[in-house]
């Protein structure tokens, strides 16, 4: 019977827990997976936690994990692959939107075709309109071009994988973590599943347009130096212009003599030559930044607290 581990990271979702447990055994409950629950707390200010360590002492299948603080969804991931080891391992969120019953399939898609290394589940219809869909939409494509990976459109972090995948993954201990990216990189063959969104049963998306914006730009300077020869190339064509800028005016001191009237031109080309430098050196700026933050190779989470086996452990760092 093969052995499934689901990696659940939760933030505030006191109120779904309990039910996303129940729809979860209701689905994996008539498969033929011996199955497992790894509920990680990212910093709850909530009772999140309490309905976990419940959970945690009620249900053997059930084991949780409080981080000290709120690490980000990517580190609450990471926590969960380096305490898991089964022969199907999967990442799915607690508000439901990501069907359980879906997940089951998955599974069932892996095992019954041993060519693939992972199924990761893409939105066939979205629920929300507007800017924020916008913003996803146009990511991946940017995203695809400046990175060369072929990222799955509407892709989410609900997918299944084998350990050998999970073990290559937990080779790239980076600090700055984008899970879609990472699991384009890494490569192995991936089955994309079609699913629709179910509506949140309780509580509020954690998500904005604002910290959308922010993941997809650390997204891409995590998988790309597109952007620094872009920067390259704008200082080229500043300086370019500058050059052609510069004969013209030699020409017409030539031809007419000085003319004074120029301040409007003047001001407008070093307001763009100093505005290309602030952008370039913006963008060195935050590689900079990163490169200097990795170094200081801080662990990418902290554990307050672990229930395995209805038996609270040590604290541990990763």
């Amino acid at each position: 019977m093969p052995t499934t581990s689901f990696i659940v990271p939760c933030y505030n979702e006191e109120d779904n827990i309990e039910r996303f447990y129940l729809s979860f055994a209701e689905s994996f409950n008539s498969s033929p997976f011996d199955w497992q629950l790894i509920f990680i707390d990212d910093g709850s200010t909530d009772g999140t936690w309490k309905h976990i360590e419940a959970l945690c002492h009620t249900h053997d299948e059930v084991e949780g994990m409080q981080l000290t603080r709120n690490f980000g969804k990517e580190a609450a991931i990471w926590a969960g692959l380096n305490n898991t080891r089964a022969d199907i391992i999967g990442i799915i969120d607690a508000d439901l939107q990501q069907p359980p019953s879906d997940a089951m399939q998955m599974c069932k898609i892996l095992v019954e075709n041993p060519e693939y290394d992972c199924v990761a589940a893409f939105q066939k219809s979205r629920l929300e309109h507007g800017p924020l869909k916008n913003i996803k939409h146009a990511f991946y494509g940017i995203f695809s071009k400046l990175s060369g990976l072929d990222a799955l459109q509407n892709a989410s972090d609900f997918r299944v994988f084998r350990q050998n995948v999970a073990d290559a993954i937990l080779q790239l201990p980076e600090s700055f973590r984008f899970s879609k990216g990472i699991f384009a990189w890494i490569g192995f063959n991936t089955c994309p599943y079609p699913y629709t969104a179910a509506d949140r049963q309780a509580g509020q998306s954690k998500w904005s347009i604002v910290g959308l914006t922010k993941y997809a730009i650390d997204g891409m300077l995590a998988f790309s130096v597109t952007p620094l020869r872009l920067a390259t190339v704008l200082g080229l064509v500043a300086a370019v212009c500058a050059v052609v800028y510069f004969l013209i005016v030699l020409v017409q001191t030539l031809i007419h003599g000085v003319d004074v009237p120029g301040y409007a031109t003047l001001i407008s080309v070093v307001l763009l030559l100093g505005g290309a430098q602030l952008i370039c050196m913006g963008i060195m700026g935050e590689y900079l930044a990163r490169t200097y933050l990795q170094g200081k190779q801080r662990p990418i989470y902290l554990v307050k607290t672990a229930i395995r086996s209805d038996s609270p452990q040590e604290p541990s760092t990763n």
